[in-house]
């Protein structure tokens, strides 16, 4: 068997444009830097803990959540929960402020907004379900 019957077909969008021929799935590709910069950010929520984590920050209302109150929601040591949340800093997924002995964290949505525009072209807010 040759390689180009190995290859699966191609199926046609369901969106055919007068002249026949298809829409594009997306207005423009990425580039390989920012192919690299969102498998980067991917890589970073791929993380059970640190998608926890970015969770428990989005959920609080007011939108400031204490080192101390992240720790306590978690079953691990405070080196540990330091470890991701600087993977979700350096991901700029979150930013923060030290204030005295505690270090407070938000959500940076610029960045969310980013990642929910590659994930729905669109432009359509997803719903949001509980």
């Amino acid at each position: 068997m040759s390689r180009q019957e190995r290859v699966l077909p191609i199926v046609p969008s369901v969106r055919a444009t007068a002249s026949g021929c298809c829409e594009p799935l997306v207005s423009e590709a990425l580039t390989p830097e920012g192919a690299a910069d969102l498998a980067r950010t991917f890589k970073v929520l791929g993380d059970p803990v640190r998608l926890r984590v970015l969770s428990l920050i989005a959920a609080r209302k007011g939108g400031e959540v204490c080192v101390c109150e992240i720790t306590d929601a978690f079953d691990l040591t405070g080196p540990t929960i330091s470890y991701h949340l600087r993977q979700l800093r350096e991901a700029d997924l979150v930013d923060c402020e030290r204030r005295g002995t505690w270090v407070y964290y938000w959500i940076k949505p610029e960045r969310l907004a980013l990642l929910s525009q590659f994930l729905d072209p669109s432009g359509q807010p997803a719903p949001v379900h509980a």
